[in-house]
């Protein structure tokens, strides 16, 4: 069985994932230790998506014990 994340474990592999691509961006890393982290790199960020979903799942479960089905979605920011 999975073990379940937390809102702490988010937080940590987020932050590790920022420190992975910074140290890439730096190219100071040899062809194989680029590789190991970018292979770590895709875990975290699949584990970070994994408990973006539950997180939402959580949200929508609430919104609908609550009565509040219907989601507003944001705006978006079109001054890129």
């Amino acid at each position: 069985m999975a073990k379940k994340k937390t809102a702490i474990d988010f937080e940590k592999s987020l932050q590790t994932l920022e420190q992975l691509v910074e140290s890439m961006e730096g190219g100071d890393m040899t062809l194989e230790k680029s590789l190991e982290a970018f292979e770590q790199g895709i875990k975290l960020t699949k584990e970070c998506q994994q408990a973006l979903r539950e997180a939402q799942q959580k949200v929508d479960i609430l919104l609908q014990q609550n009565g509040d089905e219907e989601l507003t979605p944001f705006a978006e920011d079109d001054a890129d």
